[in-house]
């Protein structure tokens, strides 16, 4: 009995040591460029939250305001420091991290501060509204200039260095004029972690010490392939007949999907048509968790265009690669779904892993929707709407979407503000400041970009009219949510007019979570 106490005790220290594991820029930069992280309910768990600068007029749906545009220099309060006029953009009590800040602007000089923990001198100044001149030198994985970029003028870029803090955190910005002339935009995403998750609050000694760690995630983040480079791999090579289906059976027992490559053999497999008529399904335990055309799921939209991303790479004419962590406890199966009028032939490559099922793990999930002639209005008084990306029931994680738009105006359909839904509140926990924002850009840009977690996979015209591809996955940004999940965008542009949104989202689920909206046939 005392033998049997004491394995007791020592199990339940061991728990206790694993609760109370601290979170540090260490193991935030660990789980940054670990795919399996998502994959689970988040341990130590926490909510995700953004500040930005959205219009202050937006106070509650369907109430005047809600489509408000003035989407800049809007701050929670103004303060004084140290005989400073400081404008806050973010103060939260509590622990926590910042994970992803993106910011744009016209004009730079100025200073903003980021305070942890109640001090009085902020640890980090910058000295501009510009996160390039960040003083701790950082690669482009982690701080990335915006395609519309200008060192001393217009532009922003977004910055991903995580920033734990253990009891508070403060963003300010100082600015050169007494009322400010030039527009401020930003964008702030934290996590807010459970009331007593210990965390070990950013300092420039801790970032010191993980210079070796920073330039290896950096280098995985510019390169991912090299992540799965000595990843066992298992090819297939498949002839789907028309209005058929084929596919792999994989390993029984608990395993991961971790690798998947398509190849498409033949002249005119790689058209727009071709492969939004080629769907890619899985099925894990009995329940198909993934179905949407190949083109959207890798990342490209319509059509065959490069993705160079953390998740997915796309080398136009040659391979669809997918870096998705996709966990089952018994049995999955990976198909390919041919809706065109001929027979395609198909490489399919595969890397499994043993991966032990816990009472945290999710299912991975793709929806896709496509719905044409969504109205664009121009103003409040034209009315707009909320086009739904997806409404999730259930419990899980979201971790990112690719929205293929094919634009019927010449002038920008992308002025309307993302909202995130979670759990039925009452207000978004995110309130964007425009679509292009929201995919770490700024100032309507139509031209093709990549970074690790945001890209333009396509834009067919300056003008944005035809074929434009945005696409964004989350890490540390994640959105964990219990019950409930809605992410929409307001259908604001430049002009009246109308165009086609197609989006594929990416998330997480536990058993029996799933999407309420149909998917209509194509």
């Amino acid at each position: 009995m005392r033998k049997l106490n004491l394995v007791c005790c020592l199990l339940l220290a061991a728990c206790v040591c694993k609760a109370q594991s601290k979170v540090s820029l260490t193991t935030l930069l660990t789980e940054l460029t670990n795919p399996a992280s998502v994959a689970s309910l988040p341990n130590p768990s926490y909510v995700l939250k953004q500040v930005s600068s959205y219009d202050r007029h937006s106070v509650a749906p369907r109430q005047p305001g809600w489509f408000a545009n003035e989407d800049h220099t809007n701050f929670l309060r103004t303060e004084v420091n140290n005989g400073r006029t400081e404008y806050v953009m973010m103060d939260e009590a509590g622990s926590g991290a910042i994970v992803r800040f993106w910011e744009t602007t016209f004009k730079r000089p100025g200073t903003l501060r980021i305070y942890f923990d109640n001090e009085r001198t902020a640890q980090i100044v910058i000295p501009g509204y510009d996160l390039m001149k960040f003083p701790l030198a950082l690669g482009r994985g982690l701080l990335a200039p915006h395609s519309s970029y200008e060192a001393e003028a217009k532009g922003g870029s977004t910055l991903y260095l995580p920033l734990p803090y253990k009891k508070h955190c403060k963003v300010t910005w100082e600015d050169p004029e007494k009322n400010i002339v030039e527009k401020r935009y930003y964008q702030i995403n934290f996590r807010k972690y459970a009331a007593g998750t210990p965390v070990e609050t950013f300092t420039t000694a801790a970032f010191e010490a993980n210079k070796n760690l920073l330039a290896k995630i950096d280098a995985y983040l510019l390169n991912p392939l090299k992540h799965n480079a000595a990843a066992k791999k298992n090819t297939t090579k498949l002839t789907v007949a028309p209005n058929s289906e084929a596919g792999l059976t994989l390993p029984l027992g608990s395993h991961a999907v971790t690798y998947l490559e398509l190849k498409l053999n033949g002249a005119g497999s790689f058209s727009d048509e071709v492969l939004r008529g080629l769907f890619l399904a899985a099925d894990f335990d009995g329940e198909r968790t993934v179905y949407c055309p190949v083109s959207d799921f890798f990342g490209s939209g319509a059509g065959n265009n490069a993705v160079n991303s953390w998740y997915r790479i796309v080398i136009p004419q040659d391979k669809m690669i997918a870096r998705w962590f996709m966990p089952y406890q018994r049995k999955g199966k990976i198909s390919l779904v041919n809706k065109n009028a001929t027979a395609l032939d198909i490489t399919l490559t595969l890397s499994t892993k043993p991966c032990a099922w816990t009472a945290r793990s999710l299912y991975f999930h793709a929806d896709w929707r496509l719905e044409k002639n969504v109205a664009i209005k121009r103003t409040e008084q034209d009315k707009p709407t909320e086009w739904d990306l997806n409404n999730i029931q259930g419990q899980g994680v979201f971790v990112g979407e690719t929205l293929a738009v094919n634009n019927h105006m010449h002038k920008w359909y992308g002025e309307g503000d993302q909202k995130l839904w979670v759990d039925g509140e009452d207000f978004p926990s995110e309130f964007g400041t425009g679509l292009e924002d929201y995919y770490n850009t700024s100032w309507a840009p139509v031209v093709l970009y990549q970074t690790p977690f945001a890209n333009a996979t396509r834009a067919d015209n300056e003008d944005s009219f035809g074929e434009n591809t945005f696409t964004r996955t989350r890490n540390l940004d994640a959105v964990p949510f219990t019950k409930h999940f809605r992410y929409n965008v307001e259908t604001l542009g430049w002009e009246n007019g109308s165009a086609d949104f197609a989006a594929t989202t990416y998330w997480y689920g536990k058993k029996g979570s799933k999407t309420l909206i149909e998917q209509k046939p194509l």
